[in-house]
This record gives C-alpha cells, structure tokens and sequence, in this order.
C-alpha cells in the first residue's frame, strides 16, 4: 500500500478519496486554484499544493504541474477522481514516466474506449452487442445527413469523446439535423477539444443500465452488478438506484458477462463502468442491450454499488493500484439491500435546469455524521459559507441512502431529501423530492424519458402559503423576541406590540402582521392566522389552516429562506427607497441566466426575428445554452461580442418591436 498519494482533483470526489486513505493510514496531498483555496477538500487534507488560477485549463487540466506537486511532497502516486485528466492516456503515461502510480487503468485501456467509435469497433470484435449507428472517421455534414437518413429518424449526434451529456443532440426530424450537429461538433470542441461525432438510432423507450466492473493486474476481471441511471435531465444523471428494478437474473448474468467481456477485451485494471442502453418496452430481455460506452474511471455514482455489495471502492482502486490482486471473486459477491443516489446541484429546474451560483449562506444535511448514519450518506465537497462559482461543476452534494428493500430505500430518500437544507442560492431539491415521490419511479416504472414527459409537474414551483409566510417572517427576527421592535430596520409598527414585514419573491409582495404574546408569535397574512413557536436550529413550530406542522428557516440579513419539506421558498425584504430603481428604459432586452462565455451571436442589428428564434449561445461549466426571443420583434442592437466572458444579469441583445 502506498504511503502518500496525491489527489488531481476537488470538490466531492476529493473528500471521497480522502476518507478511505484516511481509514487505510495513507497521508493525502490536495491540489487547489485560486478559487479553491478555502475549499473543504483543502482542509481535510495532510497537505496541499496550490496550482494555478480558476480556470481547469490553467489549474487542474495542467498534468505536468500536477506530477510536480506529486514529486515536490513526495506523492507516490495519484488519484484522479473522476473529470479533469481521469481519463486522459496521455497523463497517464507522462504520471508513469515520472516514476509515480496512476490510480486506474492503463493508458492503453483509457485510449481503447476513449473515442466512441473505435471503442464500438472494438466491442463488437469482443462480442458484444452494440447498437445499429455510424462510427466511422468520415465527418462531413452531407455524409453524415446520409447516413442519419439511412439509420432512420429520431436518431442521437454523441461528440466520439463525450461524456456527462456534452456533445450530445437528439434529432426527431431531418429538417433539424444540421443545426444539431453543428451544436454537438462545437461542444464536443470545446469539452474535448475534438469536434468529430458518431450517429446512433435512437431507442424510443430506453433505460440507461450500467455495470460496475473491476479488473487487477493479475487478470482478474469481476462485475460487481448493475445500476439504474435512466433518470435523466438533458441526458444527465439526476438520481440512480442499484440493483435496476425488475432484473431478471439471467438478464443480469448476461449483462454482467458482457462487461466482463469488454473489460478483459482491453486488459482492464481498476475501477470502471461498462454503460448499456436497453429497450424497456416489453420488460427486460438478455437480447435487448447494447453497449453504449465505458467509462474508465470512478463514477460519480459508485456509492449505490457500494451499498449493495459492503465494499469500498475507493480502498480497491488503491490496492489493485498498489499491485494487489482483488480481495473478492465473482462467487463471493452477492446482492445486500436496494440503494439510491439523489445529486443535489445549485440549479434552476424552473429554467431548464440553468447552473445557479452563489455563496451557500445555509446548508444542513440529515442529523447524524455526514458520511453514514442510519442507511443514509451524504457526500458532499462544500460547507456553509462557501461559495458555488461559475468555474466547475454545481454539484453541492449527494444524499444516498440504503435498506433492505427498494420502497424502504426510496421513502428514506425523500425524507432525506426534505432534511437536507440549502439557503443562498437556488438548488434542485423540490424538484428531486417531486422525483423520489413520482408514482411511476415508486412503481420502477422508470425510462429515460420520464423526466421530460412530467417535467412541468416536477418543476413546479406551489405559492407559499400562509405558515410559510408566517416563519419566513418570524425568521427574520432576532431571537429572543424582546420589546423595542421599532427600533429593527425592515419593520413597520403596526398597532400596539405589533409588527408587519414585508417580503418579495419575484414580483410578489407579502405584508406580514406579527404579534409577540410570550413564547408565541401570532402571524397574519391576509385573511389567515397561523401561531409559531420558536425551537432551536431555526425550526418553527407552526399551527394554522393547515394543520400543525414543524418548517425550518434561514435568515442571513438580506435574503430569508424557508424550507417546508415539500419546496424551498426564498424572500427578501424589499427596500422602499429602492423601489422602481430596476424599471427598464424601454424595449426588451436578452440577458446572461447565468456567468458564462458568449460562443455565438446568430443576429444581426436590424435583422427581424420570430418568438423562440435563438439569437445567441452561452457556453457555462461546458454545456451550451441556447437564449431565444420572447417575442416577435427586431434586433436593436447587438451588445456583446462573441468570446466575452459575462455575469449574471448581463445585457446581451436589445430587441424592439419591428416596424
């Protein structure tokens, strides 16, 4: 076993590989950008190397100076996480001729499956079943166009290097072919620096079902069973589950054997994962799969496996790395209970799933340690007051949870989900706690297509009603409640002993009236009643047309978040001296949703434009969003340039009626 490894990574997945090396008595060495150097993965480990500035091409895309700080604290080896240089040959092979270890596959076995179309070609000598497309090195429009036609329509553009949904276009008509290769070609350029794709059928009911393999350098090659990841939001993984409902056994057995095939295919070592693409449309089949890729590092996934089968995935990547053979075999593993893995993100369902950013002024998880208790995990690389930036992944956490059987597992994911409290920025729990609720999910009645075909129930956003008012308001208040209060800036007085608050979500304005009698507060709002009593950790006790129930709050000055369980509602309390400050000059304008870089303006000053014609593409932690007109209207003028790097808010295009 080694001594000291260094981790070329950050976030989540460094704390992950962390907590093992800390168990096995291995000393850690992090690396960190400007913008991480506060960060939690920093502070958990023995040492850390500064790397560069915020930017993952000047800072954790640069491997030479990574193999510098491994050999400047005396690293042996180095562990890539998942991202970044994980699955880069070349670093590989440049971390061996340093003299260190690489945690993972050899770098043969990376450029094998590295390139879609090639790993295709390759899968299909082995045998294993691939489905009909064209992978082939031709890249133009035209033959492409042909070859889509021929394959027959919806068909799937996948950038050849792609992962994690980037790169990746669904074409239900000819007509939008052109348009979505150029999108694939242009991410695919920008994520992986190579523009060329490959050209798949689409499978109209798909479950996307994966298999975890490992292999050692003695020639043993295991799968240690199958995860669900066909929960998806732009073909992302939102929640996943091990083992995937309704497996028939010896579905299971062929699939596994499968992967084992492509594993050994490529003299496989470490930890890796083997994707299918399966037709759920008349149940699950042995000849109903086909290899979709593999991915040749940890997934960010591995703890629903871990679940079900007692190991520690990091502790066998250290030690297959270290030369040891793997301490299972096939025979010996079984299948132990049912676990799923939710991914909490800083993002806005209600926008298209837009990254959020900010700073995370609150953020709780269930009681309990943060890595178990009681069947339920976090995995998390954050802590109250960091920040979520525009420079990497908006991953703020992962709540896993286990037991003995599927309903049990999911009903102690939702009631995670609604433990689980996050204040400073917009997240995606209501939307997974609607998800983890949803009848066909609870019934495994699961496809990649679920998500999109009840979005608009699982992105929407309820009123607050009276109780969630009435603590959002109390929250505000510093405890203990004393007299004076007209003194406390945000309040008016209202009557004797009373209070009215104020408070705007969006363009919604509420007028709170509070009345303090002892260790109760009564709240009126609008025509309702409700009573709180204060309890600790920001909870409220609440009684009201509702019923009694127990909402949480989070108060940091300016924004006041209240959390009931069901939804996650934020306020301010507004400024009346600022009021009409944000009225527009006149016209439309577009504006960034989020910080990011101008990839393209698709308008002119003066040209006419149609109500959801793009105008221009923003590219933000290497997905590409697409902004369209509102309205009917015509360019006023064009802002920006393409290549700016803009904030949040930034004006982009104006746009005036035309004529």
């Amino acid at each position: 076993m080694f001594d000291k490894i260094l981790i070329a990574n950050r976030g989540e997945i460094a704390c992950r590989v962390i907590e093992t090396a800390r168990r096995l008595g291995v000393a850690t060495v992090a690396v960190y950008s400007d913008a991480d150097a506060g960060a939690k993965h920093v502070a958990l480990a023995d040492e850390a190397v500064h790397i560069g500035p915020p930017a993952a091409a000047e800072s954790y895309l640069l491997g030479d100076r990574l193999i510098e700080a491994a050999r400047a604290t005396g690293a042996q080896a180095i562990h890539p996480g998942y991202g970044f240089l994980s699955e880069n040959p070349g670093f590989v092979e440049a971390v061996e001729a340093a003299g260190l270890t690489f945690i993972g596959p050899p770098a043969d076995a990376i450029r094998a499956m590295g390139l879609k179309d090639a790993a295709k070609a390759l899968m299909e000598e082995a045998g294993v079943p691939v489905v009909p497309g064209y992978h082939g090195a031709e890249q133009g429009a035209e033959f492409l166009k042909q070859k889509a036609d021929e394959i027959g329509y919806p068909v799937l553009i996948k950038a050849r290097a792609g992962g994690g949904g980037k790169g990746m276009r669904l074409v239900e008509h000819p007509e939008d072919f052109a348009a979505a290769l150029e999108g694939a070609q242009r991410e695919g350029q920008a994520s992986f620096g190579d523009p060329a794709v490959l050209v798949e059928k689409y499978i109209q009911q798909p479950r996307h079902i994966e298999i975890q393999v490992f292999g050692d350098a003695h020639g043993n090659v295991i799968h240690l069973f199958e995860r669900d990841c066909s929960l998806q939001r732009r073909h992302q993984k939102v929640i996943e589950e091990a083992p995937a409902p309704d497996m028939p056994p010896e579905v299971r057995a062929a699939m596994g054997q499968a992967a084992v095939n492509a594993a050994k295919a490529i003299g496989y070592q470490g930890a890796g994962t083997v994707e299918f693409i399966v037709d759920g449309a008349n149940g699950l089949r042995a000849d109903g799969f086909w290899f979709m890729e593999m991915n040749t590092r940890l997934q960010v996934e591995h703890p629903v496996s871990e679940a079900i089968t007692g190991l520690d995935f990091v502790e066998l990547q250290l030690r297959v790395a270290a030369g040891e053979p793997l301490p299972v075999a096939q025979e010996d593993l079984t299948l132990g209970g049912w676990a799923f893995e939710a991914r909490v993100y800083a993002e806005d369902a209600t926008r298209g799933f837009l990254p959020a950013t900010g700073t995370l002024t609150h953020l709780a998880f269930p009681e309990g340690t943060e890595f178990t208790l009681g069947g339920v995990r976090i995995d998390s690389g954050v802590r109250s007051g960091d920040a979520v930036s525009p420079w990497y992944d908006p991953m703020i956490a992962k709540v896993i949870t286990h037991g003995p059987t599927r309903e049990i597992a999911l009903r102690k994911l939702g009631r995670a989900l609604r433990q689980t409290q996050v204040a400073g920025l917009t997240t995606n729990i209501p939307f997974l706690i609607r998800l983890a609720d949803h009848e066909g999910f609870a019934a495994g009645q699961v496809d990649t297509g679920l998500i999109a075909r009840d979005q608009a129930a699982l992105t929407h956003v309820p009123v607050p009603d009276a109780a969630a008012l009435a603590v959002a308001a109390a929250a505000t208040l510093p405890p203990p409640v004393a007299d004076g209060w007209e003194g406390l800036a945000g309040f008016r007085c209202w009557g004797q002993g009373g209070q009215v608050v104020s408070l705007a979500q969006g363009e919604a304005l509420h007028e709170v009236r509070l009345l303090h009698a002892g260790a109760t507060l009564t709240a009126t709002v609008e025509a309702a009643t409700v009573t709180l009593r204060r309890l600790d950790g920001g909870a409220f006790a609440v009684a009201g047309p509702g019923g009694s129930r127990r909402l949480a709050a989070s108060f940091d000055g300016a924004e006041v978040t209240v959390f009931t369980g069901e939804a996650t509602h934020r306020f301010i309390r507004p400024d009346p001296l600022a009021a009409g400050a944000g009225e527009a000059a006149g016209g439309d304008t577009v504006t960034a949703p989020m910080p990011g870089l101008v990839k393209a303006i698709l308008v002119a000053q003066g040209d006419g434009v149609s109500k959801g014609q793009p105008l221009a593409i923003l590219e933000a932690m290497k997905m590409e969003h697409t902004l369209t007109a509102a309205r009917d209207g015509a360019i006023e003028e064009v802002l920006v340039a393409e290549g700016a790097q803009v904030q949040d808010g930034a004006l982009l295009l104006s746009l005036v009626p035309e004529g």
